[in-house]
């Protein structure tokens, strides 16, 4: 039994041991391998670059790339030509220049530049400069460039077959025509044309790869959006020679990002063109109405030119050049309107009356219109309140033809004068048991001025000099109301004889005219006040339509 267990532990022991000497001969065979492959492959790449150098002695032997690759010159060359637009780097609207970057390839057959890649151990490609090979001499027609360096150089791909790819980038700059009739909602098309500068299309004619430029490496810019690169091949007939002269051209497909120009340019002006209507609402005793105007004409004409700096100056106004010429042309009129209102606004006593035809239309129905109502006046009437009808209450005077009856009411009935109940007169027993009549609160004070004092001032302004009442001729205040259609005149019970009273007819009828004067001051500033009112909604709507109209512009 102990025989039994110590063979186990040996056998044991022995199967480890094999095990990890098995385990290190695998690796030491896996290293031998690789570095047998590494040989391998090393003596394969000398060789290939060995059979490398001597193809290249064998084909630039005898080769000279100043002539045509063509075994018989009255054969065509075909080129290939593939534009990938990488970037467009920048679009100069002013100068019209596109500055674009390009990967352009070219495509050939060499009829000196074959090999069979059998005596080559298999050689099919290989990479030489471009300067030691014939190159068509492709240009850009349409460049602007001041810069006339050609086009990088770069190796060529040299195939066994005799095929040869020439792969170089390039940042041009195109002379592209700019139309920017619906700024900033414009898009633009530029040309890149390409073509042989000296071989006609009998000598070396170029074909499309694609029927469009690549644009799957393009990076995005932040003012335009590319929307294709289509291709189309042009021959051209010279005057001067009979040989045919192919082109490429490739269209550019450009559509400007109008965000920036919708928030910097076109809704500041929207918010500065609503002012506009805005200066009709002011008050014309503000006086800046007319300030408010030419502020916002200034603000228009600055941005009008921040516009223009950056657009071509040609015959073709951009949509928002037109949006802003339109907008300020309103406002100059709008100015020029709030001038004229202000004109009527303050017409003086020296003005002529509102025309008939001006209260009907503006007064009566457009004021109704417009809800432009007075102090005094009321939603269902247009017409002031009037004191007349306390005034005759007050005296117990009626309307009438004939003044001499307001006379016989200042009078008894034997002639003599009636006695003032104010102060310094006679009162009698009726006097006393029955109160003394008070002016009304309305006539009292008008304008901030007591009766007494614009009874004075009146009086000194109004009556002759021989014809002013004596001093104390008036007992008690005179409560003095002009009139406006009624011809009754306004006499409190004095004292005195008829001079006296034909004086105060006078101051009354003087007190009638200045009435007449404030009524026709007042017609004349709610005439301008329901103009104002009218120019605010039109310039309003108008404002409106153009800002619809470019907006639909725009789509």
């Amino acid at each position: 039994m102990v025989k039994k267990v110590k063979f186990e532990n040996s056998w044991k022991r022995y199967k480890t041991r094999r095990t990890s000497q098995n385990q290190l001969l695998l690796v030491y065979c896996v290293c031998v391998c690789v570095c047998l492959c590494v040989c391998v492959c090393t003596v394969a790449h000398s060789a290939q670059g060995h059979f490398a150098q001597q193809l290249l002695n064998d084909l630039m032997e005898n080769y000279s790339n100043a002539l045509r690759p063509v075994e018989d010159t009255d054969k065509t060359l075909n080129v290939t030509l593939q534009i990938t637009l990488s970037q467009i780097k920048d679009m100069d609207e002013r100068n019209q220049v596109l500055i674009a970057y390009l990967w352009i390839r070219q495509t050939w057959y060499d009829a000196f530049l074959k090999w069979d890649k059998e005596e080559y151990d298999g050689l099919e490609v290989i990479r030489i400069p471009g300067s030691l090979v014939w190159r068509p001499d492709l240009v850009l027609y349409n460049k602007a460039d001041d810069d006339l360096s050609e086009t990088v150089d770069t190796n060529v791909v040299l195939r066994y077959t005799g095929e040869i790819t020439w792969d170089a980038p390039s940042i041009t700059k195109s002379s592209c025509v700019v139309d920017v009739s619906y700024f900033p909602f414009d898009s633009q098309q530029c040309n890149l044309t390409f073509g042989s500068w000296t071989y006609n299309g009998n000598q070396v004619d170029i074909t499309m790869a694609m029927d469009s430029g690549d644009l799957s490496d393009l990076v995005e810019n932040v003012e335009w959006e590319c929307h294709g690169m289509p291709a189309a091949k042009n021959v051209i007939m010279y005057g001067c020679c009979s040989d045919p002269y192919p082109d490429i051209t490739y269209t550019v497909l450009l559509k400007r990002r109008s965000s920036f120009y919708i928030f910097n340019l076109l809704l500041p002006c929207f918010l500065i063109s609503f002012l506009a209507p805005l200066g009709f609402y002011l008050p014309a005793d503000s006086g800046e109405k007319v300030s408010l105007g030419v502020t916002v004409l200034l603000a228009l004409t600055v941005f009008q030119l921040v516009v223009a700096e950056s657009m071509p100056p040609s015959e073709s106004v951009p949509l928002i050049g037109k949006y802003y010429i339109a907008t300020m042309m309103m406002i100059t009129a709008s100015t020029s309107l709030t001038i004229f209102i202000m004109n009527i606004h303050f017409c003086g006593a020296e003005a002529k009356p509102v025309p008939q035809w001006a209260k009907v239309l503006i007064i009566d129905y457009m004021s109704k219109i417009f809800f432009v109502y007075e102090i005094g006046e009321t939603c269902a009437s247009a017409s002031p309140i009037s004191h007349d009808q306390d005034i005759d209450d007050y005296f117990g005077l009626k309307p009438h033809k004939n003044p001499e009856q307001d006379r016989q009411k200042l009078l008894k009935p034997n002639g003599k004068p009636r006695e003032a109940p104010g102060p310094g007169g006679r009162k009698t027993q009726n006097s006393k048991s029955q109160p003394q009549p008070q002016a009304p609160q309305s006539c009292r004070k008008r304008d901030g001025f007591q009766n007494e004092a614009l009874l004075k001032n009146t009086a000194s302004s109004c009556c002759p000099e021989d014809e002013k009442p004596p001093a104390g001729a008036l007992p008690f205040d005179l409560c003095i109301i002009c009139g406006g259609s009624s011809t009754g005149s306004i006499i409190g019970a004095v004292g005195g004889d008829s001079k006296v009273i034909r004086n105060v007819e006078y101051i009354a009828n003087c007190f009638r005219e200045q009435r007449a004067t404030c009524l026709k001051v007042a017609e004349w500033k709610k005439v301008a006040k329901v103009m104002d009112r009218f120019f605010m909604w039109i310039f309003f709507i108008m404002v409106f339509l153009m800002s619809i109209l470019i907006i639909g512009k725009s789509s």
